[in-house]
């Protein structure tokens, strides 16, 4: 709405991307100035921002940002609960190259961007963000697409020896990158 961008910049550690399709990430502080939450935020529209927190914290997260939001109704807020793929590592490029279109180079999406492209029959919101100290993406889908994505993605990388990987080897490939 008309008032996201003034409101997230005050509950925001980091600047609020301006720029349609800009990824940054950033804090929500406690008064005490200790962490209260970690988001993605994605503008993905002229007045429209996707944030991303840890699925864990979803409703604490949710509760705090509708407790906050301005009383003026210019910032309406949508829970939108999205499967999340990450495709990370060196040949992640030459993977989802072979099930999109989009011209995934680092001219046309750059790091910190995100763009609305297709894997297959498959809509996703593609971020070029990821954790792991890698090249890669998040591919935020609607959990009905799963398993589709998830195949075409395995079957695009067997040449490459795709393996899946969960949640505590990403936290350990960050660790291994001095990411905290």
């Amino acid at each position: 709405g008309p008032g996201a961008e003034a409101w997230l910049d005050g509950l925001l550690t980091n600047a609020v991307p301006k720029k349609i399709g800009r990824v940054t990430l950033s804090y929500l502080l406690t008064k005490g100035g200790g962490v209260r939450a970690e988001f993605t935020v994605y503008k993905n529209g002229p007045q429209s921002y996707y944030l991303v927190s840890a699925g864990a914290y979803e409703r604490h997260d949710q509760d705090y940002l509708l407790k906050a939001l301005p009383t003026d109704g210019s910032v309406p807020f949508e829970r939108l609960t999205t499967q999340v793929l990450v495709l990370a590592g060196p040949r992640a490029r030459d993977v989802l190259s072979k099930v999109t279109r989009a011209d995934l180079s680092n001219e046309a999406f750059p790091w910190l961007t995100g763009q609305r492209i297709s894997i297959g029959a498959a809509p996703v919101d593609a971020l070029r963000v990821n954790f792991i100290g890698e090249l890669g993406w998040e591919i935020h889908h609607p959990i009905e697409m799963q398993n589709y994505i998830f195949d075409k993605l395995m079957e695009a990388g067997a040449e490459f020896d795709i393996k899946p990987f969960g949640i505590k080897a990403m936290t350990l490939m960050a660790l291994e990158k001095s990411y905290k």
